[in-house]
């Protein structure tokens, strides 16, 4: 294939949206090794088995095809200069950032949305690269949002929702899931809704923040999970799917007379927002298929774009 045709072929390519993620391991001499890569996708749940492809051109394709354990690092959000870094050629990249040990001894990169420690289950020769299929021993997830990766640029799935804003009025609303339950309120008429607050001037952000605060629940926003006008208030609402740490204790809300649902109950909460009662119907389908959309519309009708077919 002729250069024009591979630089059409990786533009091809890049039109699939990825995360970004840091691969290491440690060397003949301890020393710690890693590459970006957003050729990353997880394979199976048993036996638990990712992959991550590493090119053959790489100085580190030795260490990595021939190591016991290696990593993967699942950059969040704000960790795009770590990206740049294992991008680069660079003397000492691990000096430059902050990591620990994993069991195996893999480096861990601090702050990462994710991280899996998994010991080399396969080595698939893939033409000017190399498949390395890892079985995962231990995993950790902060429930940040992860780095996004379009078409040669980052995005992040979160701070974006600030431009989503065309209404005077702005209410935004957190689901936050953990374990099958979801945090719901209920209202002085004895319905139920989401956690939410009224965007003042603080902006969505800060806003979403001070909510998550309140419930003192360290959850992280993951993605816009709907946002839909509420036509006849002139209101607008940005609903926030939020996540909990895999190894956070999920305490009880603090906020007055919030709970924690399971989510085989929400059909039976009396709901009065029908736009809302039909959110969490929705929310409850795809997440028995881990199979999630975005709402985009009014209180009565709009169109889902899904992240994946």
């Amino acid at each position: 294939m002729d250069a024009d045709k591979r630089r059409q072929l990786r533009d091809a390519f890049g039109a699939f949206m990825t995360g970004v993620t840091v691969v290491t391991t440690t060397g003949d001499h301890g020393q710690p090794l890693g590459f970006t890569a957003n050729s990353f996708s997880s394979v199976s749940l048993e036996p638990p088995l990712l992959l991550v492809s590493i090119d053959k051109r790489s100085a580190n394709f030795a260490q990595f095809t021939g190591c016991g354990h290696f990593a993967i690092n699942v950059l969040a959000e704000q960790q795009k200069e770590t990206s740049n870094i294992f991008a680069q050629k660079i003397e000492d990249r691990f000096a430059l950032i902050d990591w620990h040990p994993a069991a195996s001894g893999a480096p861990l990169i601090d702050g990462s949305s994710a991280w899996f420690d998994c010991r080399l289950h396969q080595v698939v020769d893939a033409g000017d690269h190399a498949i390395l299929i890892g079985e995962v021993g231990a995993f950790g997830s902060s429930g940040t949002a992860g780095l996004g990766y379009y078409r040669g640029a980052y995005f992040t799935p979160f701070h974006n929702a600030e431009s989503l804003i065309t209404n005077p009025e702005v209410v935004v609303s957190a689901l936050i899931e953990s374990n099958g339950r979801a945090v719901m309120v209920r209202q002085q008429d004895g319905g139920y809704a989401l956690p939410a607050r009224t965007v003042g001037g603080q902006g969505v952000s800060d806003t979403l923040a001070a909510l998550t605060r309140d419930l003192s629940l360290n959850a992280s926003p993951g993605f816009v999970y709907s946002i839909y006008d509420e036509r006849p208030k002139n209101r607008q609402h940005i609903v926030f799917l939020c996540a909990l740490p895999t190894d956070a204790a999920e305490a009880q809300p603090p906020l007055h007379q919030a709970e924690w649902y399971p989510l085989s109950n929400l059909a039976g909460l009396p709901i009065a927002d029908s736009a809302l009662k039909s959110l969490m119907n929705r929310f409850v389908r795809e997440h028995a298929v881990g199979n999630y959309a975005i709402y985009y519309g009014d209180e009565q009708r709009g169109s889902l774009k899904h992240f994946a077919g």
